[in-house]
């Protein structure tokens, strides 16, 4: 069988992605390196996973808990609970295991409110897809970039609450290809709207439109295989998506303060604001404190934060258009 362009592209994406979950991660703690916390995954391995995963309840067998995993997840509980019960709070008796702080699971996730505060960003980007399909005329030369920015935003969130349901190489990969892409695409969007670059008028903009599509491909592209297949280094993906993001936020900003100034129209200056809002949401970040109650940490806060400001943006997009629209007849 011959496979055409489009299908042989689509294969090779495939086996990109395939073998790209075969490349782990080295991720090392404090909490890895306890003795009483091997002492404790040794013993119960020993007693308990001679015969399979036939100890794990069909709940958790389902998101691919094993008997291994089981045990690393008991002991980092027992050894926390015995640190917490002995050493006085301001010595930091909770640690990480594996590069994550020890959450309680509930239903299998991992970390049960990053998911949820994730499938919440989800559905602002679901709703915020369908106001879009609703109040934007289908003509409209801005349609189509507006409306994948959410289909990006509906994968990356996607990506997000399967990573922190299971942390496995390839959900790891998933979430943090998915982030990349929608940061990346955050840009180009930024360049595409803010430079009129969907417009076909003047002739010299098609050209520049399909330049900039081609070094943002490029860039991501060169993005992934040095995470694939160089080095998987988490400074280097933070520093990148920070540079990235922090340059569309500025652009934003820019430009929501200029038109603000030249057309005095109050949603104008929408941008500027739900950057801010995204800016002091990024800062619970640096917190980094051991989850309230096993359950929530900085960076579930960090995804609650964004729900609001992201239906906000859609909100801002599509006055945007209603206001070119509006524009546009007033010429006509």
């Amino acid at each position: 069988m011959v496979l055409g362009p489009t299908r042989r592209k689509a294969f090779c994406y495939f086996l990109f992605v395939f073998f790209a979950t075969f490349i782990g991660k080295s991720s090392a703690s404090l909490g890895d390196h306890l003795p009483d916390f091997k002492e404790c995954v040794k013993v119960c391995q020993s007693e308990n996973c001679q015969s399979g995963n036939s100890v794990i309840p069909f709940h958790l067998r389902l998101l691919l808990w094993t008997c291994p995993a089981e045990c690393d997840y008991t002991c980092q509980h027992v050894v926390t609970d015995r640190r917490v019960a002995r050493d006085p709070p301001m010595l930091n008796p909770v640690v990480q295991f594996h590069g994550k702080w020890p959450f309680h699971r509930v239903l299998g996730m991992q970390e049960p409110f990053s998911v949820l505060f994730s499938f919440f960003n989800f559905l602002a980007h679901w709703h915020g897809i369908g106001r879009l399909r609703e109040a934007v005329p289908s003509w409209h030369s801005l349609r189509t970039y507006y409306l994948a920015f959410g289909y990006a935003g509906l994968a990356c969130w996607t990506f997000s609450s399967l990573f922190h349901t299971r942390d496995f190489p390839l959900t790891e990969k998933l979430d943090y290809f998915g982030a990349g892409a929608n940061i990346m695409y955050g840009l180009f969007l930024a360049i595409i709207r803010i430079f009129r670059l969907d417009q076909e008028e003047p002739r010299h903009k098609p050209t520049l439109r399909r330049f900039w599509t081609a070094i943002c491909v490029i860039l991501y592209t060169m993005h992934v295989c040095y995470l694939s297949f160089w080095s998987w280094d988490y400074t280097y993906n933070m520093i990148a998506n920070i540079v990235i993001g922090m340059t569309q936020n500025l652009l934003w900003v820019a430009f929501g303060v200029y038109r603000y100034k030249k057309t005095e129209k109050p949603w104008c200056i929408w941008p500027a604001m739900i950057v801010g809002w995204i800016m002091l949401a990024m800062s619970l970040e640096l917190l980094d404190f051991a989850p309230w109650q096993g359950l929530i940490d900085a960076h579930s806060l960090w995804h609650l934060g964004t729900v609001i400001p992201t239906a906000w943006w859609y909100l801002y997009l599509i006055k945007d258009i209603q206001d070119d629209v509006a524009g546009d007849r007033l010429k006509a």
